[in-house]
């Protein structure tokens, strides 16, 4: 591709680089000039444009948007992409779910030429139906083939789709409460339930018991839903505490407990067997879930409901990238001599404690 300043004579097919005031009118940026351009700008006394000129090696920006896009999408589940334009084309998610990137393979198409570029979401962030997943933006109007080529094969490298949707596969929850005198109770029951909704889990069962091992092991081997959420109205503070102990008598074990994201280090994960080996998934929430906001939970929550494995090299990776928005509701914030201020946006990914939480 040749840009610069093109004689007007030379111009025919040319693609305009920069807008034009006319008298009749205006000629945009991106314009493939015709024979009424050239006579247009020729009546204006314009003699030169600044514009870009194909060769037979080059492939249109909205071409190699499209090719790209559907190289990244081939064998992926869960996303379609829109009609390219001014070279670029978005990645739009189904249905609710968690992004699943091949960085390598993003990288690699990165790699090939600095007009073609890839820009995603993190990898295993939460989406909604209708969400930008990615944008494949050709920078200029158009690039070479063979380094076009070369982004496709990088795309199509990847097994299952460089970018894709983890849809959710569990359906049901169990949300259960411990109390204790003077506790917060139920408070935080609409945000987890929202949490679950948003996921297109539905919350069968609330269940609150006294906050002792007993009364909660008989809970916990009550649940029946692939999925037992628990609060307690303590903290939970030890591998050995309340609920992971409830869990591990209720015959289950505990994956992880504790993790690197802050508001959010005291969730546990573990896992309980059922009948028919089916499978239990086990989440202790932290106390910070009480509150709308982003916090590690999130992170785990969304994987699990998605048929994500996670283990415990999976969370304790967690922590670049988990220090998370403040919350005023903290018991104890981290920094307990500045407030704030309520503008700051919240982060894109996770939840509190004096232990932190």
């Amino acid at each position: 591709m040749k840009f610069g300043s093109v004689p007007l004579a030379q111009a025919h097919g040319a693609i305009l680089a920069h807008s034009i005031a006319l008298p009749d009118g205006r000629l945009r940026k991106g314009q493939v000039l015709d024979a009424d351009h050239i006579a247009a700008l020729g009546a204006a006394g314009i003699g030169h444009v600044i514009a870009a000129t194909l060769g037979p090696q080059d492939v249109d920006e909205n071409t190699a948007a499209g090719a790209l896009a559907d190289a990244l999408l081939r064998g992926s589940k869960g996303l379609h992409r829109s009609a390219a334009f001014t070279g670029r084309v978005n990645l739009v998610a189904d249905s609710a779910g968690v992004a699943l990137l091949d960085i390598v393979a993003l990288d690699a198409v990165n790699g090939v030429d600095a007009m073609i570029t890839v820009a995603t979401v993190p990898a295993h962030h939460q989406l909604r139906a209708g969400d930008m997943v990615a944008t494949i933006k050709i920078i200029s109007y158009a690039v070479d083939r063979t380094a076009l080529q070369r982004a496709v094969a990088a795309a199509v490298a990847a097994e299952g789709g460089a970018i894709s949707l983890a849809a959710p596969v569990l359906e049901t929850a169990s949300l259960i409460i411990t109390e204790i005198p003077g506790g917060a109770g139920e408070k935080g029951r609409a945000a987890i339930e929202d949490r679950l909704t948003a996921l297109g889990v539905t919350l069968a069962d609330v269940i609150v018991v006294p906050h002792t091992a007993e009364d909660l092991r008989r809970a916990v081997t009550a649940a029946m839903t692939p999925l037992v959420l628990i609060l307690t109205g303590s903290a939970t503070s030890d591998i050995d505490d309340v609920a992971p102990a409830a869990l591990v008598a209720a015959g289950g074990r505990i994956v992880r407990f504790g993790m690197p994201v802050d508001p959010g280090n005291l969730l546990f994960l573990g896992s309980r067997g059922l009948e028919e080996r089916r499978i239990q998934q086990v989440i202790g929430l932290p106390g910070c879930a009480r509150s709308p906001a982003l916090n590690g939970a999130d992170w785990v929550l969304a994987r699990v409901v998605c048929g994500i494995e996670v283990s415990a090299r999976d969370i304790s990776g967690m922590g670049v990238g988990g220090l998370l928005k403040e919350i005023p509701t903290r018991p104890q914030p981290r920094n307990p001599a500045r407030k704030p201020p309520a503008s700051l946006p919240q982060a894109s990914h996770g939840p509190p404690t004096g232990l932190t939480e």
